[in-house]
């Protein structure tokens, strides 16, 4: 039997927090999940995947606006659809699109559009232009104060903008409107960030408990095994991943999340085999430069230099349709030991978003150009919000070690190591090493 989601008071578990934090009580409704299916019409019970269902929401939209072409909210319905396609297919080439139709809903109606707005906004966070999609999301909210998906695409605008007080509370206002697994999952990722990794579990295990749709549930499974994972956690991270798949076994999320723990197990043919499935599939730049990490530990440096290859080419089809993204820039700019080029783009990246993870990789920019006392301010400012991320510790560690800060960058890469021994196939066997000529061991 599944329990309703009793109210959670979450300001008990966000100390920021400077007022109280409740979820409503609500089992999850039929538009909880980003990754929601459908069934089809041959029956109870049968599924079409979110690619299938999209192209079947994607066609109906069509031919309402062949019929209706001054039907303003089908034309935003379809903006959102494209969006979502982009993102299932990792195809940037569907932002034109979701923009075109998202303006000319606002052509057909100017005045009270508050679903135009809420498609626009979450166009910019797609592209990572998340002050537009702040600004976007207060417009729609002028119109409906009670637009809980305005409120979903503020609070993903504060998040990466830096502002931790107007995430939480653009997400209690989400939780209030319509409790659901958007909702919970954001609630969740605020819980993260503040390295309250167990509460963040708890959140969604308890969406999990109420997800009805086996995509939800492959959703909440996943969040689960990235938190496990997070933690080190491998063992448990491959029984959520494999629920995943055992809910929908065509989930990327899941299949990203076994390469890893393949990889953290030792089944480094496997995981190689699972990232080259991976990225034929949805070559993002983050899961080529996954890839590439590996092939680079296990000896395979040409091609991981394809990988590289691959990355960059997909770093520019996402600028080329509207998308910034300075975090991949530095990212693909690092991984050719171009350090004054990921400086660059990450001080860029710095001045439009203030992100844990922007600092994180602004500092480990400065190190690798060797600038390691600004460095160790940014380094120094991740570790201050909480965050659990070994790959931070890490880079913490190895700055204070340039500076010959050796008992702190014991403490860090201890740490680092202690939070997650596998974190990545390139920089835990050199935090080890660094320890052991510290003369410790994690």
């Amino acid at each position: 039997m599944r329990r309703p989601l009793s109210r959670l008071k979450l300001a008990a578990m966000v100390a920021a927090a400077a007022s109280a934090l409740f979820v409503a009580g609500a089992a999850l409704g039929p538009t909880a999940g980003p990754g929601r299916g459908a069934t089809t019409p041959a029956g109870p019970g049968a599924r079409i995947s979110p690619d299938d269902r999209l192209g079947m929401t994607i066609a109906r939209q069509q031919k309402r606006l062949r019929e209706v072409p001054g039907d303003w909210r089908a034309w935003a319905a379809l903006s959102s659809a494209y969006l979502e396609k982009a993102r299932v297919s990792a195809d940037p080439t569907y932002y034109p699109k979701a923009e075109g139709t998202a303006r000319e809903s606002l052509t057909r109606r100017a005045e009270g559009n508050a679903d135009a707005l809420v498609a626009l906004g979450a166009l910019a966070n797609a592209r990572h232009d998340f002050a537009a999609a702040r600004d976007q999301a207060r417009a729609a909210l002028a119109v409906n104060p009670a637009s809980a998906d305005a409120y979903g695409v503020l609070a993903d605008a504060f998040t990466q903008l830096g502002d931790a007080a107007g995430a939480t509370d653009a997400v209690q206002h989400m939780l209030d409107l319509r409790p659901g697994l958007p909702a919970y999952a954001r609630a969740s990722y605020d819980l993260e960030l503040r390295g309250l990794v167990d509460q963040a579990a708890d959140l969604m295990r308890r969406a999990l408990d109420n997800a009805v749709d086996p995509y939800d549930t492959a959703f909440c499974h996943n969040q689960l095994g990235d938190l496990a994972w997070q933690v080190g956690d491998v063992a448990g991270a491959e029984r959520a991943y494999a629920a995943a798949l055992a809910a929908d076994p065509e989930s990327i999320a899941a299949r990203r999340g076994q390469a890893r723990t393949a990889a953290a197990t030792g089944r480094t043919d496997v995981a190689l085999s699972a990232y080259a499935e991976l990225t034929r599939r949805t070559p993002t730049p983050s899961d080529l430069l996954e890839y590439a990490d590996l092939l680079r530990a296990a000896g395979q440096d040409a091609q991981a230099a394809e990988q590289l290859r691959l990355a960059t080419a997909a770093h520019t089809l996402f600028t080329a349709n509207g998308g910034v993204d300075g975090l991949a820039a530095a990212a693909l700019a690092l991984a050719d030991n171009r350090p004054a080029d990921a400086v660059e783009a990450a001080r860029a990246e710095w001045a439009r978003r203030q992100h844990v993870d922007v600092a994180d990789t602004l500092a480990w920019a400065l190190h690798r150009a060797g600038q390691d006392t600004e460095a160790s301010a940014y380094a120094k400012r991740v570790a201050a919000t909480g965050a659990r991320a070994a790959g931070y510790a890490y880079h913490l560690g190895m700055i204070e070690l340039a500076l010959g800060q050796r008992d702190e960058a014991r403490a860090s890469l201890t740490r680092a190591l202690q939070t997650n021994p596998h974190f990545s196939p390139i920089d835990a066997p050199t935090a080890r090493k660094a320890l052991a000529d510290l003369g410790a061991t994690p």
